[in-house]
């Protein structure tokens, strides 16, 4: 349906300057801004932090075109009126828009570089809680889709110390519910489907028709399970599995997006998607997957099979040239999070290709995909993706892992997601990984936690010492501990203090980490990896074989003593 405001004079549509004070603490995060729901209601908490977005913007806001969308969590229909009516007010000269203001964080990406737009906000906090007592967050990414970088987020940031007024448009609400085109006083204004756009990309990188020879003449049928937890991906599941798969309603869960996700936590873990686990494991479903409330994250999870995200992703590099059409031609490098496990790497030597370790934080990928020199990386966090957009992608994950599977079972028939394991592992060796966290700890104890390392750290003698597992003879000798920074390769910038990590002679590492992406306190992440060789170790629990590293872990950083917290909130 298209239609057109009425159209209006300058004087009722008229520029406002309207006056404030900065706010304390609008400094974006690795993933944007995010507080409580009830801080960005303030008077002008919100109007702060989008001048001060439109202000930093590459080259300004004048004349410009955004995307804007979100992840439908509470508070988003207000925001976005909020944002058409500064971009009006800051010159901005096009938004195309998600209808009801619903799109994915990969969507937004895929949009921005499909149109060549300027940029675009999203609104989500991506896997926090949503509802009025939970979180809100507001992003900008650039025209090459990504996460704005550094320098554009400390520019906003400066802007929000000093802002003194904000300039705004008298314009009334717009109907966000009808697709279109419309004038809103000077703005231009396309609102999308939220979802086509999307998956006519997914339908160029897959082969559709291959899986569904796969779930449709496979005897016996594979059967598949999609959980949303209520979050913006429930569209696009359903016009993946059912619409383009031809599956049944039976196939896709809680794919409804709703403000508060249904009161679930949008995390897809093993902690947060207990329905997906538990529905899996009782009714013997070969595959499961869940995305998280922005659409960015995934987990794949079969009967008795759970996938690490870092093995996901290296399993991805390892499948891409024969399971993809996408990288038929070939992938050009691979890349990992410092915290992430070394199993692409592994992928990586094996192919002869580049392999990079950067910074926790997708924005760090962008610069090696624009110089043509990364194709796949991922995140242990849940996050996956590909040089196709500039954005992490969960259901850009899972469809790649339903290809895996169809494309084994051309090469083993009946081949499952354990038999993917198995056989990557017996060819690379098994990488034991765990994260836990210990969410909003007291910020006050978790940096003097972090301080406590980093002066153990500098001491002399603690690299060459022997650390001992408290419940068993266990050891291991320090080979090198420091604190992770990364020189960009592309643009030579240097990122410090992105982690403090001890590695061992073994080749076993310990992580400790300050999570910037909760809107209060401080998460500590705490990492494990150990890497085997040993067949016979391939099939155990990861907590198991990881049990005196982290038993050292906990020791050496004295976590309990500093936050108080006796055991972790998730594992993972």
């Amino acid at each position: 349906m298209c239609g057109e405001q009425p159209a209006a004079s300058q004087t009722e549509y008229k520029i406002s300057s309207v006056a404030t004070k900065p706010y304390s603490g609008q400094k974006p995060g690795t993933s944007g801004l995010r507080k409580k729901v009830k801080v960005f209601q303030q008077e002008h908490y919100t109007e702060n932090f989008v001048q001060a977005t439109l202000t930093a913007m590459p080259g300004g806001s004048q004349g410009k075109t955004i995307v804007v969308g979100g992840d439908g969590r509470y508070f988003s229909p207000e925001a976005t009126q909020i944002i058409l009516r500064l971009a009006a007010g800051n010159g901005i000269k096009h938004i195309i828009l998600g209808k009801d203001a619903i799109l994915s964080t990969p969507a937004v990406s895929a949009l921005i570089r499909s149109h060549k737009t300027d940029g675009g906000i999203l609104l989500t906090a991506s896997h926090n809680p949503g509802g009025p007592e939970n979180d809100f967050g507001i992003k900008f990414n650039i025209s090459n889709g990504g996460p704005a970088p550094e320098d554009v987020t400390n520019s906003i940031y400066k802007v929000t110390e000093t802002i003194s007024e904000y300039k705004s448009m008298n314009l009334p609400d717009l109907d966000l519910s009808k697709v279109g085109e419309f004038n809103h006083g000077p703005l231009k204004v396309t609102i999308v489907d939220s979802v086509s756009n999307y998956v006519s990309l997914l339908k160029e990188i897959f082969d559709f028709g291959m899986i569904k020879n796969w779930l449709h003449h496979t005897t016996p049928k594979p059967t598949v399970l999609f959980d949303a937890l209520n979050g913006v991906t429930g569209p696009y599941g359903r016009a993946i599995f059912v619409d383009e798969l031809g599956l049944s309603e039976d196939s896709i869960q809680n794919c409804v997006p709703k403000p508060d996700f249904g009161g679930h936590h949008p995390d897809p873990n093993l902690t947060y998607a207990h329905e997906l686990v538990e529905a899996v494991e009782r009714n013997n479903i070969e595959f499961g997957a869940a995305s998280d409330g922005d659409g960015d994250r995934n987990m794949i999870y079969g009967k008795g099979a759970f996938v690490t995200p870092s093995d996901s992703v290296a399993i991805i590099a390892d499948w891409a040239e024969k399971a993809i059409p996408y990288f038929k031609s070939g992938v050009k490098g691979l890349a990992r999070s410092m915290p992430t496990s070394g199993a692409i790497d592994l992928v990586a030597k094996d192919k002869g290709l580049e392999c990079f370790e950067v910074p926790t934080g997708w924005k760090f990928f962008g610069n090696l995909m624009d110089a043509g020199r990364l194709s796949i990386c991922g995140e242990e966090s849940f996050g996956t993706g590909s040089d196709h957009i500039r954005e992490k992608d969960g259901v850009w994950a899972i469809v790649a892992w339903l290809s895996i599977l169809a494309a084994a079972n051309k090469e083993q028939p009946g081949a499952g997601i354990n038999d993917v394991l198995m056989k990557h592992w017996k060819k690379y060796g098994r990488s034991f990984f765990s994260r836990y966290d210990y969410e909003e700890c007291e910020s006050e104890g978790a940096e003097a936690m972090m301080s406590h390392l980093r002066k153990l750290f500098a001491d002399s003698s603690f690299v060459g010492s022997t650390l001992k597992a408290t419940s068993s003879d266990t050891s291991f000798k320090v080979a090198e501990a420091d604190d992770f920074s990364y020189t960009d390769p592309i643009d030579g910038s240097v990122s410090k203090k992105q982690g403090l990590y001890i590695k061992f002679t073994d080749g076993s590492r310990v992580i400790f980490r300050l999570s910037g992406t909760g809107s209060s306190g401080a998460t500590v992440r705490l990492y494990v990896e150990k890497y085997s060789k040993n067949e016979s170790e391939y099939g155990l629990d990861a907590q198991v074989g990881l049990k005196p590293l982290i038993e050292v872990a906990l020791g050496v950083s004295k976590l309990k003593e500093y936050t108080g917290r006796d055991k972790p909130d998730v594992i993972t």
